[in-house]
């Protein structure tokens, strides 16, 4: 049976917690545990707790808030241990500021590994925490909830009567960015032609934008080009590559790509599909593949509109390099289509 030993044990006591600051496990009694707030929308599941419980191996240390003593991660080795009769447990302590952020460390961590949240888990708690962390990019909460990032823009979009709105958001890296940068597009343009010697990141700083929009903004003035960039819906009538998206001929196009590829389903929802699994996200290799799938399905439905933003004496070299690609992605496809015909013989996926 799994055992939940630690050569460090104290009666979970105030006085006690306080001393364990440094991450280590701490062994305490299973029943000064309380049950946490679960992103579980049905609750543990019970055949799982049964599976644990005859394990025989060690099970990870649980996670618990330290001042209130919930659960934050391993209800189900919590419920394990009971059945296996032990009266200590393992557990690593956290310091969450208040419920909001103790939530959102349940989610991530039930994210990453252990029995995965259904869809509908990681929906709802991308709800929850677009409403406690506005100012969380789609990004970043798609990374805690394991939902790609269009699906969180979707629900945020679907709340946004009732959430918040904001000027900017944090990104994954914890940078703060604003939700238009027109701004300050402007105004390094601004810094730009009257100080053409500043460097890019003393524009950045002044203009509160980044270094490389900076750069991109430089280059558009080199061009003779507006430093802000023309938004998806300046010109829904007259540009097709820049059209805002209508809902329904969104879906009556995708199901028009679909009939036109034998009832396949468009690549992106596929790498959508893909960015959820968490054997992919587990492995460096995979985590690679993964954002390489992400950036060609993301930009894929922009080729349309490149080709006449190719100058006239690049466009031999975008062709061949363009062809070189798609030789090795067709080799890729062979490759993986062999491979395939081993692991599922049958077409069951």
């Amino acid at each position: 049976m799994g055992t939940y030993a630690s050569p460090r044990q104290h009666d979970g006591t105030q006085h006690d917690r306080d001393m364990t600051t440094d991450g280590r496990p701490v062994s305490v009694p299973l029943l000064s545990i309380q049950p946490g707030d679960s992103p579980r929308l049905n609750g543990e599941d019970k055949a799982h707790i049964v599976r644990l419980a005859e394990t025989e191996t060690d099970l990870p240390p649980i996670l618990v808030d330290r001042q209130t003593m919930k659960v934050v991660d391993g209800m189900h080795r919590l419920m394990a241990a009971s059945l296996q009769g032990h009266e200590m447990i393992e557990v690593i302590f956290f310091d969450g500021k208040n419920a909001a952020d103790t939530f959102l460390r349940a989610v991530e961590e039930n994210v990453t590994h252990g029995l995965p949240l259904s869809h509908a888990d990681r929906r709802a708690a991308a709800e929850r925490i677009i409403g406690s962390h506005p100012q969380m990019s789609d990004r970043a909460i798609g990374r805690s909830t394991g939902l790609g990032t269009k699906t969180v823009a979707a629900i945020r979009r679907r709340l946004s009567g009732d959430a918040p709105q904001l000027d900017a958001r944090v990104g994954r890296d914890g940078k703060v960015r604003p939700l238009d940068s027109g701004d300050g597009r402007r105004r390094a343009a601004k810094l730009l032609t009257e100080q053409p010697a500043s460097s890019l990141r003393e524009v950045a700083m002044a203009a509160g934008i980044s270094p490389s929009t900076v750069l991109d903004v430089r280059k558009r003035l080199e061009r003779g080009e507006s430093p802000v960039p023309v938004r998806p819906d300046a010109h829904p009538d007259n540009d097709p590559c820049t059209a805002e998206a209508d809902p329904k001929a969104s879906d009556t196009g995708a199901k028009a790509d679909a009939s036109r590829r034998g009832g396949l389903p468009s690549p992106a929802l596929t790498v959508e599909k893909l960015l959820r699994d968490p054997s992919l996200r587990s492995s460096e290799g995979g985590r690679q593949m993964l954002r390489l799938l992400h950036l060609t399905a993301a930009g894929a439905d922009q080729l349309p509109c490149m080709t006449a933003n190719v100058p006239p004496h690049c466009v031999p070299m975008v062709a061949q390099v363009a062809r070189q690609y798609a030789q090795m992605w067709q080799t890729f496809a062979t490759e993986m289509s062999r491979r395939a015909l081993v692991v599922d013989p049958v077409g069951r996926f």
